[in-house]
């Protein structure tokens, strides 16, 4: 991985969109700081179209492309992408995101997770969930470490689950579609045709290797290095600092080298 300030002037300038993960990537202990936040507000007022891409549930996501300074925003992993219409709150769904009888398999899972992997349990944010099951494993005590994040994932795997670890849950859902999947279906929904030299991808955790391994200009925030020896897919870039720190300090670089101004056809 190159260090992001090796991100040049050329390689940025076709960049129209900014995709990112929330949580490890925009916050610092659980908390979106305000430079983190205000990067979002720099990017928004130079003309650029930020989006989140989480694995944070919907009932979030409601409040995320409403209240934040975005224009969209994929939710529970790709389940879905709530976006602002008309002045009116959309939601497009990914067609293999509510397989028929869904919902008693992930109630399976998260028996037999927390028979088999001692101290984890359900996230606290599952009931604001439409169709995926978050295991936490590290956001609220007693904290467990990766090892345990691993063995939930063979286990929803072994259960027939799409599974992915972040840097808080494991999240599992069945229907094959991802965070990449769904991001691409709405770029091309608002008509864009070229998302490998229009996006810059920011994340910090594996749930995000399906963006790093498709975005030639991604990204990681440096806890990234802590997961590294685990993905097969690393982002190209690395900023120096972790979580929200990493991304401010990124934006205020992919702003520099873009002169601050907004792209030509923004709109």
């Amino acid at each position: 991985m190159k260090t992001f300030y090796e991100l040049d002037p050329a390689t940025a300038a076709g960049v129209r969109y900014i995709l990112f993960d929330i949580d490890g990537t925009i916050t610092t202990g659980g908390k979106v700081t305000a430079t983190a936040y205000g990067a979002l507000w720099r990017l928004h007022d130079a003309g650029y179209r930020p989006i989140p891409v989480t694995g944070r549930p919907a009932g979030w996501c409601d409040l995320i492309v409403r209240q934040w300074p975005v224009v969209a925003v994929v939710g529970e992993n790709g389940a879905f992408v709530f976006h602002i219409s008309g002045g009116r709150l959309c939601r497009y769904t990914h067609p293999n995101a509510a397989p028929e009888g869904f919902r008693e398999k992930l109630d399976g899972i998260l028996s037999a997770a927390t028979q088999k992997v001692p101290g984890c349990r359900a996230a606290k944010d599952q009931p604001y969930r439409l169709y995926d099951l978050a295991i936490d494993f590290n956001e609220d005590a007693p904290l467990l470490g990766l090892e345990a994040a691993e063995k939930i994932r063979a286990l929803c795997a072994e259960m027939g689950a799409e599974a992915k670890i972040s840097s808080i849950h494991v999240n599992a859902w069945f229907g094959r579609y991802d965070k990449l999947s769904t991001a691409l279906s709405f770029l091309r929904e608002t008509g864009e045709t070229r998302p490998k030299e229009r996006v810059l991808f920011l994340g910090d955790s594996p749930n995000d290797e399906p963006m790093f391994e498709y975005f030639p200009i991604s990204c990681g925030v440096a806890n990234i290095r802590r997961f590294a020896p685990k993905m097969k897919h690393l982002p190209a870039y690395v900023a120096p600092r972790e979580g929200a720190d990493g991304f401010a300090d990124a934006i205020a670089h992919f702003l520099s080298v873009c002169g601050q101004s907004a792209p030509n056809d923004a709109g």
